[in-house]
């Protein structure tokens, strides 16, 4: 069955209308022949798409389905046209990355940065996810590389040890545990939470330590960064986990304290990934020699890791999720 654009952006344009004159008219079509176009795509699809009413026109569950669709083909085709002008103007390449949280505020800006500065002609994008979402994103086509924390979930990429970042404890000044220096997580469990999104690394890592320990998670404010995080902190509505370097930074802004995290599994390791292929295309290939220089890829090792991460506990409860 074909389409053609005309038609796909009138019936959006009558659904964000509601209206099929003014849809019309957005599309600079007459009144009679946009009626057709829609009652021909009616009549092709075999569902009806809109619901003519007294005072208008409501999309049907079929015609709410086809206009998700069409929004995001114009998605594409605008990315298309986007990317195609940009090899006009001296472009040689597109690099889509994606990225935990962590690794971008931790370890990659100066790759990044570094990396551009050699290769002006490549355009780079990056899109901030989690570590399981970058992993998805990267095996299944919508990224190039892929930076996260490990373990390695999906077995379709080949990965590379990056960097090695740890992981710190944070409380407000004047907290009970604000003394010392160094703080194990069974003592902050009696507090708060404040934390990224559930499916964010650092948030799952603590939820199976807590939940390793018989304890519940006390995760009472989840935000999206972790500039919210230190500020929440700060005023005291709880105490957080974040990337070591991370939090001496907001150490410098926010009232509050940094306390070495004294758990194995503190240190964490990020890995880059591409899809594992016969291949790599040039410019993928280039990014990987430049942040892996002499790297092995390891991704049997990491896949094993990663299946066995939650057999590996000490014996009093603890998960040790340090890479060999």
């Amino acid at each position: 069955m074909r389409f053609d654009l005309v038609t796909l952006n009138l019936v959006l344009a009558i659904a964000e209308s509601r209206s099929i004159s003014r849809g019309a008219q957005r599309e600079h079509l007459a009144l009679a022949a946009a009626s057709k176009r829609v009652s021909d795509l009616e009549a092709r699809l075999g569902v009806a798409l809109f619901e003519r009413r007294a005072r208008g026109v409501e999309l049907t569950e079929a015609g709410r389905a086809l206009v998700r669709h069409i929004r995001s083909l114009n998605s594409s085709l605008h990315a298309l046209e986007s990317e195609v002008v940009e090899f006009a103007r001296g472009i040689k390449g597109h690099l889509r990355i994606a990225a935990n949280a962590g690794a971008i505020a931790e370890c990659l800006p100066p790759d990044l940065a570094a990396f551009s500065r050699a290769h002006p002609q490549i355009r780079i994008s990056l899109e901030d996810l989690t570590s399981a979402e970058v992993q998805a994103a990267v095996a299944e086509g919508r990224a190039d590389v892929g930076v996260f924390v490990a373990p390695l979930l999906d077995d379709r990429l080949t990965t590379w040890r990056y960097r090695e970042g740890t992981l710190a404890a944070i409380v407000p000044k004047g907290h009970r545990l604000a003394r010392g220096k160094r703080v194990r997580f069974e003592a902050l469990l009696d507090d708060d939470i404040v934390g990224l999104h559930v499916g964010a690394a650092v948030h799952e890592l603590m939820r199976e330590e807590a939940q390793g320990r018989g304890r519940t998670l006390n995760a009472r404010l989840q935000v999206r960064g972790f500039d919210a995080i230190a500020q929440l902190v700060g005023a005291g509505l709880g105490v957080a986990i974040l990337p070591s370097a991370v939090a001496e930074r907001f150490a410098q802004v926010f009232a509050i304290r940094v306390l070495a995290l004294d758990e194995p599994w503190a240190r964490r390791d990020y890995l880059l990934a591409v899809r594992t292929q016969e291949v790599l295309p040039s410019v993928v290939q280039r990014f990987v020699d430049a942040l892996c220089p002499g790297v092995a890829p390891r991704e049997s090792e990491t896949i094993h890791t990663a299946r066995s991460r939650k057999s590996n506990r000490h014996h009093d409860g603890r998960t040790d999720r340090r890479q060999p």
